[in-house]
């Protein structure tokens, strides 16, 4: 055969895909020796035709990946590792999204990663121990392949709870071994860019094609080693719209009490990707569903209803429907006004209980309450100050909206988080009804008018009552303990 009729019949076997019409088509083996690049003479590359599948044949190029992860991985190769782009980038490319992050796997130590990259890469992690390369601002997360846990292993590399959870998962392994090791078939996913071919160990691609999320290895243990895939498996759900296979799905209500063990600030990051991620409706019928949403905000248990129709609940679908809408929209988001909605009304009931058993004012019995309730959160959630300061203003302008003087408005429209104020105050009015429709109504027309027009608004209102002057009585430590079991 000529070269050019071996030119032409090259060709015709590489179909390209448009990533816009991407689909997962149908695997197909790698039937000839990918040819490695001449400065790569010392890689370590194992040629697993079983489990190869052109990358061409699904849609997926080099020209897809993220330069810097690119450039990671043909450093590690260049130096002679195993490297490999993996993961949800991977899944995500397969159903024709974007992918937020691209991540490398390799079989070089976290050491070695650093020495490759010296001051451009520093090493995190305990339990999990990674390197972070850094471009810039940009990340590539780079983990070495982990294997399994065998008894004799040093405590210093694994160790686990006595209810199995993997308090340190840093035993290194192979390729095939660091796909066992993964949570979920698709996820299980290796591309070479040197290459242009797919490692599909667990037929993660078909799962795709199928809509099937489905948890490699005994869905008991696995769930038992992080307890954290639980609710990976709804945010994966809601978000890529796939189902659970029923073996990964069978354990999870009676497993769900395993999330207390999980670090507060792991939960709170899990509980942003959750509910911030643009499918916050349907995460939280499924976290519902799954019995799982009641372990990540114990304290909201006490409003659940079997109609969902409590004024908790409709805060709850209230402000993740506007937080789903923001992001469709590409608006930012702020978690502290999704928890300052969140608690709302256990906080109102918080203050309620004060004023009436602890005989505070009003403003003292919202500052004490919300003491008490963002102390809970923080020891559950391990809230961040930044956040939980916020969350203090938008609860206290629900006060000030009360006082409506032609001083006291002017002050509260200055303030940093008026506008978030303002949005709870309008999801109240359209739940509660009554005096917040009337209160959301009369600052909505204010923000929008002229001063002349606000002198007016202001006049028109009916006299306020002299505020009364008070001593401040100093709370008895029945006062200070009242009720404390309620948030416990």
């Amino acid at each position: 055969m000529s070269k050019k009729t071996k030119k032409k019949a090259t060709a015709q076997n590489e179909v390209k895909v448009s990533p816009k019409k991407q689909s997962v088509i149908e695997s197909e083996p790698v039937t000839s020796k990918a040819q490695g690049s001449s400065h790569n003479k010392k890689n370590t590359h194992k040629k697993d035709f079983k489990h190869s599948i052109k990358a061409s044949m699904h849609g997926i190029t080099p020209r897809m990946i993220n330069r810097h992860a690119l450039t990671v991985v043909e450093k590690l190769q260049r130096q002679g590792y195993e490297a490999y782009v993996v993961g949800g980038c991977l899944r995500d490319l397969l159903l024709g999204k974007k992918p937020k992050d691209f991540d490398v796997a390799t079989n070089a130590r976290p050491e070695q990663i650093q020495a490759i990259f010296q001051r451009q890469c520093r090493l995190v992690g305990r339990r999990f121990r990674l390197a972070h390369v850094m471009f810039g601002r940009e990340i590539i997360e780079v983990a070495t392949f982990r294997a399994g846990h065998a008894e004799h292993h040093n405590e210093k590399l694994a160790k686990q709870s006595e209810e199995g959870m993997l308090l340190r998962d840093n035993v290194y392994g192979t390729l095939e071994q660091d796909a066992e090791r993964r949570d979920f078939s698709v996820n299980a996913l290796y591309y070479n860019p040197q290459d242009n071919t797919l490692r599909d160990y667990f037929n993660g691609i078909d799962d795709l094609k199928n809509g099937k999320l489905r948890l490699i290895g005994d869905p008991v243990t696995r769930y038992q080693e992080d307890p954290v895939r639980m609710l990976r498996s709804i945010r994966f759900m809601a978000k890529l719209e796939m189902f659970l296979d029923k073996p990964s799905e069978a354990p999870i209500k009676e497993l769900s009490h395993l999330l207390k063990n999980i670090p507060p600030a792991r939960l709170f990051e899990e509980s942003l990707k959750l509910l911030q991620g643009g499918s916050g409706v349907k995460t939280y019928r499924l976290l519902r569903q799954y019995g799982l949403f009641e372990q990540l905000f114990p304290l909201l248990q006490n409003y659940f209803t079997e109609r969902e129709d409590s004024m908790a609940e409709k805060m709850i679908l209230r402000a993740l429907t506007s937080t789903d809408e923001r992001v469709a929209d590409k608006l930012p988001i702020n978690p502290a006004f999704l928890f300052a909605a969140f608690f709302w009304y256990p906080l109102r009931e918080r203050v309620e209980m004060l004023k009436n058993e602890g005989g505070l004012n009003n403003y003292d019995a919202y500052a004490l309450a919300s003491n008490d309730l963002l102390d809970v959160l923080c020891n559950a959630l391990a809230i961040p100050r930044r956040h939980t300061a916020v969350i203090r203003d938008i609860w206290s302008l629900q006060l000030q909206f009360l006082k409506r003087t032609p001083k006291s408005v002017q002050r509260v429209m200055e303030q940093s988080k008026f506008r978030a104020g303002f949005d709870l105050l309008v999801m109240r009015a359209e739940i509660e009804g009554g005096e917040a429709v009337e209160l959301s109504a009369w600052w909505h027309e204010y923000q929008f008018s002229n001063d002349s027009q606000r002198q007016d608004l202001v006049k028109e209102l009916p006299s306020q009552p002299k505020k009364r002057k008070y001593h401040r009585r100093k709370r008895s430590s029945a006062t200070k303990n009242t009720n404390k079991a309620t948030y416990e």
